[in-house]
């Protein structure tokens, strides 16, 4: 198929889709009340494209549920399902396209435009951008580019990019099966080591030692001693959950929280830090009071559930770990949500992001990910070592004799 014919179909398909979305009885009302929300004109087209590949209704894509009642052009449906936005640096610009680098996933690309590359001028090497691009026919295509940032701007761009990670940690290895056997294998490397660290693939405490202990954890899988963690482990004086107003973080902030860590905030609570042997390292605030309401009554319980079940950041595996300990668990899940469930329907209801995406959790895959290491200050440079450019490991630069990371690294 020539490249002229390609472009045409892939475009018709979009606009079919755009129709779709103003047209389906189902659809409509949401897209009107979508673009009342975001102040968006009915005939603004990048407000519609928003819509078609980042709306999900009861759990569906758009184009999933486009597909469902249209079956012309169903390569094209679902290579365009497979799509993904992520962060880019230009390293040129080419005939009908780009040649890109996606800064989250290490992997270049060489894109073909969708539009005319007149629509782009302006964007040249070095310069970084927020862009959907997906694959079709053994070639890659830019769906759109929504962001442009210049060369100075790095650090934003890198920060862009962590946020995108920490929101969809699937994208580091997403397309790129070399990242993701490295993390598969780190995965189990890590997880013998916790084990071995703490003698269980969980440790619960309060907020103000969670972080301390995976500073611990750290230490030790970078060839620390063993240091005793003993009194780290505490326990609220009450079981009972509410809200955090420190969890709402923005993309401003979002950063410099995550740095601070749980001891910043200043509500006392427990915290499990859980090693899932598939997934990796999670710290999962409440994960205490979620064990303890199957046991007792709570403050917050039924809140505490929903908490779990609607968070996608926990992962099914959770929550299996938590039934597998208590015999009434789905007979207390049933009757705060008013339903019948099979462990395996609940998890069906409300994991479904799991069930055919491998994804490990944000922290496992930000220790691999350059992207972050470039961010913190930590990848070791070919010129010499300064405050911004130290390993972690190295001699802090300032000449206090101590490593990097427990002196200006810290």
């Amino acid at each position: 198929m020539q490249i002229l014919e390609k472009l045409k179909r892939i475009n018709d398909v979009i606009k079919d889709i755009a129709v779709f979305v103003r047209e389906d009885s189902y659809i409509k009302p949401d897209f009107e009340e979508y673009l009342k929300t975001t102040g968006a004109p009915a005939e603004n087209a990048a407000a519609c494209f928003n819509y078609i590949f980042e709306r999900n209704l009861d759990g569906k894509s758009i184009i999933e549920l486009y597909s469902r009642k249209k079956t012309d052009n169903a390569d094209i449906v679902s290579a365009l399902m497979k799509s993904f936005s992520s962060v880019f640096e230009v390293k040129r610009q080419t005939k009908n396209g780009f040649e890109i680098y996606g800064i989250v996933n290490e992997k270049t690309y060489s894109v073909t435009s969708l539009v005319k590359m007149t629509n782009f001028r302006g964007i040249g090497s070095g310069q970084y951008i927020s862009a959907r691009i997906f694959e079709y026919g053994a070639d890659y295509y830019l769906l759109e580019i929504s962001g442009v940032l210049p060369i100075y701007k790095k650090d934003e761009a890198l920060r862009y990019a962590v946020a995108k990670i920490i929101q969809n940690p699937e994208l580091v290895y997403l397309d790129n099966p070399e990242k993701l056997e490295e993390l598969e294998k780190n995965v189990k490397t890590l997880y013998k080591k916790f084990t071995e660290y703490f003698g269980s693939d969980e440790v619960i405490t309060t907020n103000k030692f969670a972080d301390e202990i995976i500073s611990l954890f750290n230490d030790y899988t970078e060839g620390g001693e063993k240091t005793d963690f003993k009194d780290k482990i505490q326990t609220p004086e009450v079981y009972r959950f509410f809200n955090i107003n420190e969890f709402n973080n923005n993309y401003h902030n979002f950063l410099e929280n995550s740095l601070g860590g749980f001891s910043s905030h200043s509500e006392v609570y427990d915290v499990g830090v859980v090693f899932d042997e598939e997934s990796g390292l999670y710290a999962v605030p409440f994960y205490g009071t979620f064990n303890k309401m199957f046991e007792t009554e709570i403050e917050g319980g039924a809140q505490c559930l929903e908490y779990f079940l609607n968070n996608d950041k926990f992962p099914p595996n959770l929550i299996k770990r938590v039934a597998a300990r208590h015999a009434g668990f789905m007979d207390t899940v049933n009757k705060i949500l008013g339903t019948k469930f099979t462990l395996d329907e609940l998890l069906r209801e409300y994991k479904d992001r799991y069930t055919n995406n491998k994804i490990f959790s944000s922290t496992t895959v930000l220790y691999k990910s350059r992207t972050f290491s470039n961010i913190l200050g930590i990848i070791e440079e070919e010129r010499p070592k300064t405050a911004d450019t130290a390993g972690r490991n190295d001699p802090c630069p300032c000449g206090s004799g101590k490593k990097f990371k427990k002196c200006c690294g810290a």
